[in-house]
């Protein structure tokens, strides 16, 4: 027995797109014989378009204004929606025809959180772009791995979870290291934070957890000093200020701007560590050998040569030598 599919009717109720192309075109030039010159068509086959539209809309779209024509209101609605539609459709085939043409730029997606986008990426990509000069990237940030939009598929997150979603295959990478991080002329004029008390009642930045739920475990001033025998409730109650905030960046680039203390975790700022612009005011470090951070790639994608050369780079820059 054949099934028989019910008619769609958002899909019937589409003008001719055809005509929307017609329209649009004309819209943006305010001019037929400039619409039909950008389409290489005729005149006449605008103006017969643009007339089956309207017809199909139940109100004109136009309104002469001398030799040119300007929009209505209902055709400024109209325009609005077209135009980014046509958009959206252009800009999709063209990845298309970049990924698969015969010649093809290769476009990967990566998501990884915002702080690893500035700290870790950034100063990477040169080296990365330098030796695959047809790969480009299209960088999604997010502190939320588990929500993302819809029909955000990236082929590759890095992210702490060992599992991120169905049909990725995960990877360990490094583990945490995290030490106080400071300038050294904020160290110079606060000699008082080279020792663990000092710090503890010292001018704090603090990584909030707020929003980082999905990570198993987080690790702020209290939970590190706790792990070094310190309380941080015994801080001075008359004492420096302590900043908590949920923005790692912001904090980082607050110690470079000589306000305090942050907590740094040694794949992020190791290059600043390395360049002299932060120095450790103690030799204290937690380790945390079992807290794994994940490169995770789509598994259809196992065999993908862009995708490929793109993690094994990201494998090579992940080598304690390469990160100092």
């Amino acid at each position: 027995m054949t099934k028989h599919t019910d008619p769609d009717q958002t899909l019937l109720k589409m003008p001719s797109l055809r005509a929307v192309k017609s329209f649009v075109a004309a819209a943006r030039y305010q001019n037929f014989t400039r619409a039909a010159e950008a389409l290489c068509v005729t005149q006449a086959a605008i103006s017969r378009q643009i007339r089956e539209l309207e017809s199909h809309l139940g109100t004109a779209l136009f309104k002469r204004a001398g030799r040119s024509v300007e929009l209505t209101t209902a055709g400024s609605i109209f325009f609005d929606a077209a135009q980014l539609s046509f958009i959206n459709i252009a800009q999709a085939a063209e990845r298309i025809q970049k990924n698969h043409g015969s010649n093809a730029r290769r476009t990967l997606t990566l998501c990884c959180s915002p702080a690893f986008s500035a700290l870790w990426i950034s100063p990477r990509l040169p080296s990365f772009f330098s030796d695959n000069p047809d790969i480009d990237l299209n960088l999604v940030t997010t502190q939320n791995f588990l929500s993302m939009e819809p029909g955000v598929n990236p082929d590759i997150f890095i992210t702490k979870m060992s599992r991120i979603r169905d049909g990725y295959v995960s990877t360990p990478i490094f583990h945490d290291r995290i030490y106080p991080v400071c300038t050294p002329s904020y160290l110079e004029t606060h000699p008082e934070i080279r020792t663990l008390e000092g710090l503890r009642d010292g001018l704090l930045l603090n990584l909030s957890p707020y929003g980082r739920s999905q990570v198993s475990e987080h690790v702020d001033w209290g939970v590190w000093l706790a792990i070094h025998q310190l309380d941080i409730e015994d801080r001075p109650a008359q004492g420096p200020h302590f900043f908590n905030a949920n923005d790692y960046s912001l904090l980082i680039q607050m110690v470079l701007n000589d306000q305090g203390v942050a907590l740094g975790w040694h794949h992020l700022v190791a290059p600043l560590v390395e360049q002299g612009r932060l120095i450790r005011p103690v030799e204290q470090e937690v380790v945390l050998e079992e807290t794994r951070h994940y490169l995770a790639y789509r598994e259809d994608k196992a065999d993908d040569e862009a995708l490929s050369r793109f993690r094994d780079w990201f494998l090579r820059q992940s080598e304690p030598s390469a990160d100092g």
